[in-house]
């Protein structure tokens, strides 16, 4: 597995531990010691999974050795966990997008208005 995929990968997850879960450490497996309880088994299992991959990818003749398709479903499900905790700031966006929407109609129909009222009178 290409070293800079594996380490692109590790740092999505450790920047989701810290700005969902508020992880702390300077290492992807300090996070998750950091935020172990946190997390449900199987997410757990596979951010430690990742983060031994990590630490194993350091050595050229071990890297051969790592399992990408293991590492990949390891990180889609660290971050399939960890993405939707998001969800209230997705909400507020959504809200934002629906006033924009009214606002906007709402100019542009007062426009029209305004100019009917100036060709008429």
């Amino acid at each position: 597995m290409d070293p800079t995929t594996l380490r692109r990968m590790s740092d999505e997850v450790s920047g989701l531990l810290v700005s969902r879960l508020g992880a702390r450490g300077p290492t992807l497996a300090a996070r998750i010691d950091s935020r172990a309880r946190a997390l449900p088994r199987k997410v757990r299992r596979a951010a430690q999974a990742l983060a031994r991959a990590e630490a194993c990818a350091a050595a050229p003749k071990i890297a051969r050795q790592i399992d990408p398709r293991a590492v990949g479903r390891a990180h889609a499900t660290c971050v399939g966990y960890l993405r939707p905790l998001g969800m209230g700031q997705r909400l507020w966006g959504g809200v934002l997008q629906v006033i924009a929407a009214l606002f906007f109609g709402g100019l542009i129909m007062g426009l029209g208005i305004w100019a009917l009222r100036a060709a008429i009178g």
